[in-house]
């Protein structure tokens, strides 16, 4: 089986793996009922399923036009918009009351739903996913950096360069760098930093929630 575009793909379900495990692992290891691991495990579940949609996008669907393409497109699209809300309710409950954070959560959910329509009905350039989420990213970054000034630990270190190189990674694929123009393009090598991001992050959860009792 070849793959349209292998680079990217590959890259696109290497993410979604880890990603998926991320959440797995959160969700079996550290105790149910706490809002931030409810909503950590939503970002990492989120990350994987826009993840794997991407790859099988670029992989195996050549035709943007057919009504699979545009299915699946979509899909990955509102996924993304998925990761940016729960990035919302990890920030908020890092570093607000549980009212207040319901209060951002409840904000996010409009934002999210706003963006669900416009990529339905004006655009699903992936420019408009990036747009949404770097603000959800901004805010988790703050939201790490708060918690951080509080408790001066390494995994809210983590947290913080995770957040810091989803930045990088936008402007990676927004600037069109890539290593190589058909073997690793700006796509693949987004996703690469991403995959670094994510395993800062998933350091930073682990170090913020409480074990399961055995």
């Amino acid at each position: 089986m070849t793959l349209l575009e292998p680079d990217v793909a590959l890259t696109d379900f290497g993410l979604a793996l880890e990603a998926g495990c991320f959440a797995v692992w959160l969700e079996r290891r550290y105790a149910p009922g706490a809002p931030l691991r409810l909503a950590f495990v939503g970002f990492f579940a989120a990350v994987a399923l826009a993840a794997f949609l991407g790859g099988i996008a670029h992989g195996f669907l050549p035709d943007a036009h057919t009504r699979f393409y545009r299915v699946v497109w979509l899909s990955t699209l509102i996924a993304i918009g998925a990761a940016a809300l729960a990035s919302w309710a990890v920030g908020a409950h890092l570093i607000f009351a549980e009212r207040t954070a319901d209060r951002v959560i409840a904000f996010a959910a409009l934002l999210f739903a706003g963006y669900v329509v416009a990529v339905m009905l004006v655009s699903q350039s992936f420019a408009v996913a990036i747009v949404h989420y770097l603000p959800a990213a901004a805010f988790l970054l703050f939201a790490f950096a708060h918690a951080w000034q509080r408790r001066r630990s390494d995994f809210l270190a983590a947290g913080i360069a995770g957040v810091a190189l989803t930045f990088v990674a936008a402007a990676v694929q927004h600037g069109r760098i890539g290593l190589h123009p058909r073997y690793f393009n700006h796509n693949a090598l987004y996703h690469l930093i991403q995959a670094f991001a994510l395993l800062l992050i998933f350091l930073a959860a682990r170090g913020l929630l409480k074990p399961a009792a055995r």
